[in-house]
């Protein structure tokens, strides 16, 4: 596994609610807010590789130049389905200009490879360079929609640069998994868990993320 391109958020505030998002006592309500919580530290992270620009700007007090993001970039957050929604609601807050595009997959329990159901990315990516994808799934397991969300990018002509992973918890395999395909793309998580389990599962992880998130 390459290290140097893999980021591990480790702030306290996001520690203290991965704690209670893996906590099997934490209910419904409990986990999306802790979900939330670290989705907002790890978008943070992920956005600086985003361009700058100056622009003046007039304060009550003074005209100066201050920085701001590119306004001719075009910003794609794409959240897997279903787990992945939970992303949503903070990216848009933090990135109002951003474009949602979402990505429909389940995994096979056979098999455990991903079966679509939903594409939201029909789009035509003209100066494909001005282009910026944060793909959202709070599992990275066995990686292998993660892997097919990235390849519908970089099929479009994105620079892999552009394109980030934002997960909350990864498992080793599935890691090693996306860089033997990708092994220059960026994937900013939370944690690394020790393992998969036979069915798939992160261990400890903390169960299925979207019957946590949604109560199902």
């Amino acid at each position: 596994m390459n290290k140097n391109n893999i980021r591990v958020i480790s702030n306290p505030v996001v520690l203290q609610n991965l704690c209670t998002m893996r906590n099997k006592d934490t209910d419904s309500q409990g986990v999306r807010i802790a979900t939330r919580k670290i989705t907002r530290c790890l978008l943070y992270e992920a956005a600086k590789n985003l361009p700058l620009v100056d622009k003046e700007v007039t304060t009550p007090l003074a005209t100066f130049t201050a920085k701001t993001v590119d306004p001719d970039i075009n910003v794609i957050i794409s959240p897997i389905l279903r787990a992945g929604l939970i992303f949503t609601d903070e990216a848009i807050d933090i990135l109002p200009q951003a474009c949602i595009r979402h990505i429909g997959m389940y995994r096979d329990e056979k098999t455990l490879k991903p079966i679509w159901y939903y594409n939201k990315v029909p789009m035509e990516a003209e100066n494909p360079e001005k282009f910026y994808v944060y793909i959202t799934d709070p599992m990275l397991a066995t990686g292998n929609s993660l892997l097919e969300a990235i390849k519908l990018y970089a099929d479009k002509g994105i620079p892999i640069s552009n394109i980030k992973c934002i997960c909350i918890i990864a498992a080793p395999e599935g890691l090693e998994n996306i860089q033997k395909h990708f092994p220059d793309i960026e994937i900013i998580t939370a944690a690394i868990d020790e393992r998969l389990n036979d069915k798939g599962y992160i261990v400890p992880g903390m169960g299925d993320a979207g019957d946590r998130i949604f109560n199902t």
